[in-house]
């Protein structure tokens, strides 16, 4: 509807201009004559097209050509041509109104471009302020909270410097770009030395497990052994942890480490000693063995022997003599089985296959309990420290079998190759709990004294100890680096 005023009023605006243009005309027709009637009439056709547009200004040039030819031209008040002057006077004026009408809507249409365009760019403009402003604000912001953020790490830097742990991230490319003074003092390199370079190259870590599976965890902690700047190599214990940004990005690694050197020498020392206790504890207990056996075994002997012949006389006398006949002859046996628990005099002489054989009978015989025992047939006198920590293994193992499984069978089966022994001790009881066996294979004073004692004496020979324990029963792998000699003939004994 407004389009359709805007239109009605350029258009009684065109039909205006022409009527004024055509009484101007008729004022200045005592001073203009009747020569040119179309003097005045440019200004409406120029102001129509100018400002009221191609149809407004059309009706101009009609309205224009209609008036001439009534009022002007010969004769008046009629719109007959008389003459060809006439008639190319009207067709000249169609034909530059029709330049002017063109050109001016040409004009118009170029302005009114130029201004939508103005328009639009003020509009964009607008929008450009507005964008540059709350980009502003929100550069303004960032700028505050990076500031607060660079003075709180360096208030943590400072803090972290504080720290006797050395401390320092790894970008996602593993090269440093951070290196605290804990680090400095540790290591002996300095910030400067170290940044942009990789820290196991610096450091030449041996790592326990394979680089890229620690790198694939979120969090990872270990042993590393490492070098100084001056050479010297310490052990650390580490801590790595992943960085990653908002978009779970990995940016790189925090790792910190704590010189544990003198704690492992320490541990190492006391694995030493505790190996060298039980060395002299298997020393001792031969030596008692072989006193209860030489000297005590034979007192017994001697003792029972005399009782015996006491036995022979007649009376009262010779019921006390069978009972105490038969207390000595207990003491007897009670000796001989200390003795051969302490230490079986066949360990030395015909190896561990015969003492384990003996013993085992001897276990299933008190406890009842079935077990079976694999040896390999081709019999080979091992290292003694060797043969004495695996019978300690059946010996501690089916004891705890006989206080805590509640197994009714055991099964030990033993393997050699040409590098190692294996020794597996598996039993049908109710197993170990969860907790439980965590304290034993950490070594936890709770863990147990045997176990522990079984495990320094596998450590010193270089060999291992795993425990497997659920439902179905509990299993004890021993595995120990082998060292051993061809049995002679005369060493055999058949147990």
């Amino acid at each position: 509807m407004t389009t359709r005023k805007q239109w009605a009023v350029k258009y009684g605006l065109g039909i205006l201009a022409a009527i004024a243009a055509l009484l101007l005309r008729k004022l200045l027709d005592p001073f203009l004559g009747t020569e040119n009637p179309f003097h005045t009439a440019w200004l409406g056709v120029v102001f129509s097209a100018w400002y009221c547009g191609i149809g407004p200004a059309i009706a101009t040039v009609v309205v224009t050509v209609s008036g001439i030819c009534y009022w002007f031209l010969p004769p008046a008040h009629s719109f007959h041509v008389q003459s060809t002057a006439q008639l190319f006077g009207i067709l000249g004026f169609l034909i530059l109104s029709a330049v002017i009408i063109a050109l001016g809507e040409s004009t118009r249409r170029v302005i009114a471009r130029r201004q939508q365009v103005e328009a639009e760019l003020r509009v964009a403009y607008d929008e450009l302020e507005t964008r540059v402003q709350e980009r502003t604000e929100v550069l303004a912001k960032r700028t505050a909270t990076l500031e607060q953020r660079t003075a709180e790490l360096a208030e943590n830097a400072a803090m972290l410097d504080m720290a006797n742990d050395a401390i320092f991230v790894r970008s996602a490319a593993d090269k440093i770009s951070y290196w605290n003074q804990g680090a400095e003092r540790l290591y002996g390199w300095t910030k400067e030395e170290t940044l942009g370079r990789s820290a196991h190259v610096i450091l030449h870590t041996e790592f326990p497990i394979p680089l890229d599976d620690i790198k694939s965890r979120e969090t990872w902690e270990g042993e590393l052994r490492q070098n100084k700047r001056d050479g010297s190599q310490i052990i650390v214990a580490s801590r790595w942890r992943t960085i990653r940004d908002d978009n779970g990005i990995s940016l790189g690694w925090l790792e910190i480490n704590t010189d544990i050197t003198s704690r492992k020498q320490a541990e190492d020392a006391a694995r030493s000693l505790s190996a060298r206790i039980l060395t002299l504890q298997d020393a001792e207990r031969r030596r008692i063995a072989r006193d209860l056996h030489d000297s005590l075994g034979q007192y017994l002997a001697a003792l029972k022997m005399n009782v015996d012949y006491l036995t022979t006389t007649d009376g009262e006398h010779q019921r006390i003599a069978a009972d105490c006949s038969e207390i000595v002859s207990k003491c007897l046996t009670e000796t001989r089985t200390i003795s051969h628990l302490l230490h079986p005099p066949m360990l030395d002489e015909a190896g561990l296959a015969s003492a384990a054989g003996w013993y085992v009978d001897e276990f299933s015989r008190r406890s009842g309990i079935t077990v079976s025992f694999a040896f390999p047939p081709e019999r080979r006198r091992l290292d003694s420290d060797i043969e004495i920590a695996l019978f300690r293994a059946i010996q501690e193992a089916l004891t705890n079998v006989h206080r805590h499984s509640g197994a009714s069978s055991v099964d030990i089966r033993m393997a050699l190759d040409e590098k190692s022994v294996r020794l597996e001790i598996q039993d049908n009881g109710r197993g170990i709990s969860q907790s439980q066996l965590n304290r034993l294979m950490t070594g936890t004073p709770r863990g147990g004294v045997g176990l522990a004692g079984m495990r320094e004496r596998l450590r010193e020979l270089g060999g291992s100890l795993k425990i497997q324990s659920g439902r179905t029963g509990t299993r004890i792998i021993v595995i120990a680096p082998l060292s051993s000699k061809p049995v002679m003939e005369s060493d055999k004994v058949v147990a």
